[in-house]
């Protein structure tokens, strides 16, 4: 099959998983704390640990389209946060930790600083 259709047909369930998760919760009351997208994160990093050690284990070299549909779609649209994680994670079993925590701090500082940046821009401007 298609790479993109794989990654496409992924990223939309995981999508709509996270948005369901966030619908659950609001539901429920849960309020005040950023609880769904929190438990989406650890949730999808655990799952993105125990996808990939599993093909690792038990499907070497013959993964890709499984990975493409579950690592880079499902969890990737479930949440991107999984695929930091990944990154960060090979990077640091690769023996490259200065690297690592370089790509940790700044995916985080200016992802959030690009974010308040755009929303500056956008305030900003009057229609």
């Amino acid at each position: 099959m298609n790479a993109f259709l794989l990654v496409g047909a992924g990223g939309a369930l995981g999508a709509l998983g996270r948005y369901g998760v966030g619908l659950f919760l609001a539901r429920s009351g849960v309020a005040g704390f950023p609880y769904a997208t929190l438990g989406v994160n650890i949730f999808g990093s655990l799952l993105m640990g125990l996808l990939i050690g599993a093909l690792a284990k038990f499907l070497p070299g013959g993964q890709n389209e499984i990975r493409l549909f579950f690592a880079v779609g499902l969890l990737g649209g479930f949440t991107t946060f999984s695929a930091f994680s990944l990154d960060a994670i090979v990077l640091m079993e690769r023996g490259h930790m200065m690297q690592a925590g370089t790509y940790i701090t700044v995916s985080v500082v200016a992802s959030v600083l690009a974010l308040f940046l755009g929303l500056l821009i956008m305030r900003g401007i009057s229609i």
